[in-house]
């Protein structure tokens, strides 16, 4: 089967992969549609490190084809959305309701491909740039068969994040005030959590003019082209600022944007070694900086709700797919997503 392939050095796209059948407690699932995310791309680059060689993606949707003993909730012909976390459901953190913090969805990537005799890691336990992927049973979410599967796919990663990060994580309330930093995919979902949540003034932040129209359409009601206007529409400060690029420089003018009691939200994804500053005095009027991990979800709840948004028309999917590719062309939808020509690109089998 075809999917695509990082070595270390190189990505390619295969047409030999191997998969091995479900076990106890797992889904085989035939991908349809698989959104490209940066984090596909910061594996490639080293900024987030990754065991190789592995298949990449983690945002996909597709068709159940077979089920492991003990999966009940899922059988052959649902069509499921993907979430990356593999928790294991008895944890502490899992019985909190925080499936995010579960060790055992953190950093132990299984290997149920293979190519060669060789075996291939998996990324994000999701690998959803393969025509097949294995994954937990808590990883597939049943959703309506009426719902594309091309925008389905966008709901495990960058609407669970962005989305999330506003709901779950800052509690976003009615009549609050937002910036938002950068408006890629994961940004552009945070915009139209905002707009879920009720917010106010939505102020969206890009370098690149071009991004205006789409960033209103998600629902800013500001577009800038950098931070130094903020206080000109907010004089007191924001009460929710989110980081959605991953550039230290760029999170110390997130904290610096806050109103008394304000967050700062840390979305985009830095090296791994990296560091930010922050005036400490600054942070006495009960300011806050918030790490997130995946929108802080709970995927079997929300996926399902995000679904139902956006079968009522209040959550934009449709919107967010700017390009679709065959996987064969997965180094054109790379190139495109790197210099931002896309919002989401979606490779599709």
């Amino acid at each position: 089967m075809r999917g695509v392939v990082f070595d270390g050095t190189r990505t390619e796209v295969v047409d030999d992969l191997e998969i091995r059948d479900p076990g106890p407690g797992e889904v085989l699932v035939a991908v349809a549609a698989a959104g490209l995310c940066h984090s596909d791309l910061s594996v490639i680059d080293g900024t987030i490190p990754f065991p190789v060689p592995v298949v990449l993606g983690h945002e996909g949707a597709g068709v159940v084809e077979a089920v492991g003993r003990g999966v009940g909730h899922v059988r052959p012909g649902d069509h499921v959305a993907l979430s990356t976390l593999a928790n294991c459901g008895t944890c502490p953190q899992c019985d909190r309701g925080r499936p995010t913090m579960c060790r055992r969805a953190i950093g132990r990537p299984g290997r149920p491909f293979s190519r060669g005799g060789r075996e291939l890691f998996q990324f994000a336990s999701n690998s959803a740039f393969a025509e097949r992927t294995l994954v937990r049973a808590v990883q597939a979410v049943k959703i309506p068969a009426d719902l594309p599967l091309t925008a389905a796919a966008l709901i495990g990663c960058g609407v669970l994040t962005g989305v999330g990060a506003v709901l779950n994580r800052a509690k976003v309330d009615r009549g609050d005030s937002v910036v938002v930093i950068g408006t890629g995919g994961v940004g552009l979902n945070v915009l139209q959590g905002a707009r879920l949540a009720g917010a106010l003034t939505v102020v969206a932040v890009d370098s690149n003019p071009a991004k205006e129209a789409v960033a209103r359409q998600f629902g800013a009601t500001h577009f800038l082209t950098g931070t130094d206007g903020v206080r000109d529409i907010l004089p007191d400060g924001a009460d929710h600022a989110f980081e959605c690029v991953g550039r230290t420089e760029l999170i110390r003018q997130a904290i610096d944007l806050l109103d008394r009691h304000g967050q700062a939200v840390l979305l985009g994804v830095p090296a791994a070694d990296a560091e930010a500053s922050f005036t400490v005095s600054s942070m006495y009027l009960d300011k806050s900086i918030l790490g997130c991990r995946y929108g802080s979800s709970r995927p079997q709840r929300d996926i399902a709700l995000y679904a139902d948004l956006y079968r009522s028309g209040r959550l934009l999917l449709d919107e967010l797919v700017t390009e679709t590719y065959p996987v064969e062309d997965f180094a054109k939808a790379a190139a495109d997503a790197h210099h931002g020509r896309v919002a989401r690109g979606v490779l599709v089998f």
